[in-house]
């Protein structure tokens, strides 16, 4: 039993477009991906707090709870 020429042109040729077809959708879903990856690099100085702001913030909270805890000792001791 003979395959003709043609068939198997046409079964290698249906081969390779669905392999290309594969590899273009993998293709655009990396660019997207990436495109994505840059977005997300671009809005993390934004959506952060910057570390002395943090530390300030901190330091102030540290300063009341301290007041609290004096006012608490100073009302234990009466």
């Amino acid at each position: 039993m003979l395959i003709s020429q043609d068939v198997i042109n046409f079964i290698i040729t249906g081969c390779g477009a669905v392999v290309g077809w594969i590899l273009k959708a993998l293709w655009e879903a990396l660019r997207s991906l990436q495109k994505d990856v840059r977005d997300i690099e671009n809005q993390i100085h934004t959506r952060y707090v910057p570390i002395q702001n943090y530390q300030r913030d901190i330091d102030e909270i540290k300063s009341i709870l301290r007041e609290i805890f004096a006012d608490l000792k100073n009302k234990a001791d009466k």
